[in-house]
């Protein structure tokens, strides 16, 4: 699902509001632009988020808040989502992808917590199978909030790790996650924007940046 294609059904629905059609514009604004960069997972990777971030975000605060309301995001759409799109993607298309990015540790916040606070003990490593050990509960029955919470969690891990610059650009260590982590943003991401274009009757709250006219 390309930008210009949600651009349209945007344009068709006429029963947003101001707010959502500004936050859902802004939105496919910045998927539009994450298109252009088919070659480069790193920059990809950061317009999705943006975009990803355009959709959901109300307030910024201590990084708790953040994943708080994203994960409160994310469970409205799931329920909003009569047709199973995300649930398709989460136990279908990217099954494999999705399993390797919960089960490496280097996009595991515990893991880099552990390392900074230079913890000996091996808390990190029962938190990280503990927490796997909760996703491949949410895989075995078909908890699509559930697994989106935990990769979502994962993702906004790296997403740190490049917005930081907490990371080389085109480095050859985490290639990896990199490359599933922006193929399965640029599956999510246009799926969760068509979803809230169809259901203009969610409320996501008000946009934390209104258009102001100019003087």
């Amino acid at each position: 699902m390309l930008a210009a294609d949600l651009k349209a059904a945007l344009k068709a629905k006429t029963t947003h509001t101001e707010p959502s059609a500004i936050r859902l514009h802004r939105a496919i604004s910045w998927l539009a632009r994450s298109e252009q960069e088919p070659n480069d997972p790193d920059a990809r990777f950061i317009f999705l988020w943006i975009a990803l971030n355009a959709a959901y975000a109300k307030q910024f605060g201590f990084e708790r808040v953040e994943r708080e309301n994203l994960q409160s995001f994310i469970d409205t759409l799931v329920q909003a989502d009569a047709r199973g799109s995300l649930k398709q993607v989460v136990f279908s298309q990217f099954s494999g992808p999705i399993r390797v990015l919960i089960e490496n540790k280097y996009i595991f916040d515990g893991f880099w917590k552990a390392l900074r606070d230079h913890e000996a003990s091996d808390r990190w490593q029962r938190n990280f199978t503990a927490a796997n050990a909760r996703a491949m509960q949410a895989v075995m029955t078909n908890q699509t909030g559930g697994v989106l919470s935990i990769v979502f969690d994962r993702l906004y891990v790296l997403r740190n790790q490049l917005v930081h610059g907490g990371a080389t650009w085109n480095s050859q260590v985490n290639r990896q996650q990199i490359s599933d982590g922006a193929n399965i943003l640029g599956t999510l991401v246009p799926l969760i924007i068509d979803l809230m274009i169809e259901h203009p009757e969610l409320d996501f709250g008000e946009i934390l940046y209104p258009v102001v006219a100019s003087a």
